[in-house]
């Protein structure tokens, strides 16, 4: 798309620049014309004052006198020949210097300009182009799909409505197409009937507009789009949309996850069919400082350890990981085998302080709801009092405010949720917090994926990223549908038993040393075996059901396709 060549075919095709091209060339004959008048009169005058010259020498004295060099190894003698020398003279300043840059600017330079300028923001797409996404907007989410979309190879473009917009994210070497966003003639020519994913990342009334612009013109083309707030789930839903994602929502329920109150009891966080993903915090648990292999949880209540949470960096389970006062447990089993796990270790760390919650806004109202669902107590503190929905649970001041912080329980609480969509400020409250209690749980949003270290060395035990967890959610569903992501950067997914596998017993397979996820389950039509024992045979026509990270699920999928 940035190409000379394209540069060349949208000059050459437009019809202002052939237009162009036809009055810079009928200035170049008239100049010419001239040219050959002034050399014709110079060999005239000359034989006049009795001198001999060649028509080269005439063109040569010509083109020195007009363009105003004057070498002066030709000269006239007469009054007659000077007075023609002036003529040339000034006739060569007006046509070299005035009128032909002028004209080759005008005619020329500019429409090239503006054929570079088109270029590099195309209004369409070639028609061979398909199984490309479509973002209809530039932001952090986008940014970060983009990388993961470039990683896999995945073509992509950007349709952007203002030009200088365009020209700038042109020059960052992000694919973009200029385009109005509510033009159903925008999207023909981004030929989305071929495309495999329409994104839309704005506001609900504009998603609204794009997803049922989009789904006149294709029944089948997938488009995803985000929700900023509930009620408009249902509506984009009703415009076309095939997935709708409230990211806000789903943010505020992975912060309310990652608090280490309330209790040790497990606490959903995924269903997968009939299997259970769950996660519980090991806090005061008899479980604190023994291996994997030594709390014999799979012999004791059923369910599998997959993985661990160890300050906000997610692990995968080893006979030999240790489990400490702050590790998170996830959890693979059956609902029966969640209740025995709650009999035996819900009883421990019960405390009654509340949550104390930073900033009221989509997320932390989010983070909230998840919290009461469990029975927490939380106080939000929030400055903004159009966001106040209760005083009971609302502390109006800011948070950088030790009193106002003190009104809100912070010398009491156990876990600290910091939810504001300022990365800047987040670092600073995590900093802040640390310093006052030094072992409360810090759990904290950032709007900005590259932000994530920075928060860890700030204090923070856990991060969840935005911007990460949208574009996450996204790819997942533009790979395969039957992806379920439970957190940033972690999956549960199915496959057929590949063809390497058939026959083999779970144990021999060593999919977990060499791969890096978790066989979870083994699934045959509606039966599903869930945490199956290692003495298992893969039969064709099962499925797999696993548990990894993006990277362990990329390594899976290369090593083991069909």
């Amino acid at each position: 798309m940035k190409s000379i060549t394209s540069q060349l075919a949208y000059f050459f095709q437009n019809r202002g620049t052939q237009k162009n091209i036809w009055q810079l060339s009928k200035f170049m004959i008239v100049l010419i014309a001239v040219i050959i008048l002034y050399t014709f009169l110079f060999h005239l005058i000359m034989e006049y004052e009795g001198e001999q010259h060649s028509w080269i020498s005439g063109m040569y004295w010509t083109l020195v006198t007009m363009s105003t060099l004057g070498f002066g190894d030709i000269t006239f003698e007469s009054d007659l020949g000077q007075l023609f020398s002036m003529v040339v003279l000034f006739s060569g300043i007006v046509f070299l210097l005035v009128l032909l840059p002028f004209t080759f600017i005008q005619f020329f330079y500019a429409p090239w300009l503006e054929a570079q300028t088109q270029a590099r923001t195309p209004r369409e797409l070639p028609e061979t182009t398909k199984d490309h996404v479509i973002i209809t907007k530039y932001d952090f989410i986008a940014q970060t799909l983009i990388r993961k979309l470039e990683k896999f190879n995945r073509p992509y473009v950007v349709l952007i409505d203002d030009l200088h917009y365009a020209l700038e994210l042109s020059d960052l070497g992000v694919n973009v197409v200029l385009g109005d966003l509510d033009d159903p003639g925008t999207y023909k020519k981004l030929r989305v009937k071929n495309a495999a994913m329409v994104v839309a990342t704005g506001d609900d009334m504009i998603n609204t507009n794009i997803a049922f612009t989009v789904r006149e013109l294709s029944e089948t083309v997938p488009i995803v789009t985000i929700a900023n707030s509930l009620e408009s789930v249902d509506i984009l839903k009703l415009a076309g949309s095939t997935q709708v994602l409230n990211i806000s929502e789903a943010l505020g329920q992975s912060l309310a996850r990652r608090t280490l109150g309330g209790s040790a009891r497990v606490h959903v966080i995924g269903r997968f069919d009939k299997m259970i993903i769950s996660e519980a915090p090991a806090i005061e648990t008899p479980l604190v400082g023994k291996t994997i292999l030594e709390s014999r949880l799979r012999e004791i209540t059923g369910m599998n350890v997959v993985g661990l949470w160890e300050r906000g960096r997610f692990e995968l389970a080893k006979s030999d990981s240790v489990i400490n006062e702050k590790t998170v447990l996830v959890l693979v089993g059956s609902v029966e085998q969640m209740r025995r796990y709650d009999e035996l270790f819900g009883i421990y760390h019960s405390i009654d302080t509340p949550v104390v919650i930073i900033g009221g806004g989509r997320v932390g109202r989010a983070t909230a709801r998840a919290l009461k669902e469990r029975q927490i107590k939380y106080k939000i503190i929030e400055k903004k009092t159009s966001r106040i929905r209760n005083t009971k649970n609302y502390i109006v001041g800011d948070a950088a405010d030790l009193m106002t912080l003190q009104k809100a329980g912070i010398n009491e609480a156990h876990t600290v949720i910091i939810t504001t969509h300022d990365d800047d400020v987040n670092i600073y409250l995590t900093i802040y917090c640390r310093q006052l209690r030094p072992n409360i749980q810090a759990t904290v949003r950032t709007t900005q994926g590259r932000n994530l270290s920075t928060l860890h060395r700030a204090g923070a035990d856990f991060v969840m990223s935005y911007a990460t967890m949208g574009a996450n959610a996204i790819f997942n569903l533009l790979e395969r549908g039957d992806v379920l992501m439970l957190a940033e950067g972690l999956n549960i997914f199915k496959v057929p038993v590949p063809k390497r596998l058939k026959g083999k017993k779970l144990f021999e397979t060593n999919i977990r040393q060499e791969t890096g996820c978790t066989v979870v389950a083994l699934r045959k039509g509606d039966d599903m075996d869930i945490n199956p024992d290692p003495e298992s045979e893969l039969i064709p026509g099962e499925e797999i059901v696993l548990i990894g990270t993006l990277e362990a699920e990329e390594i899976f999928l290369k090593k083991y396709k069909s």
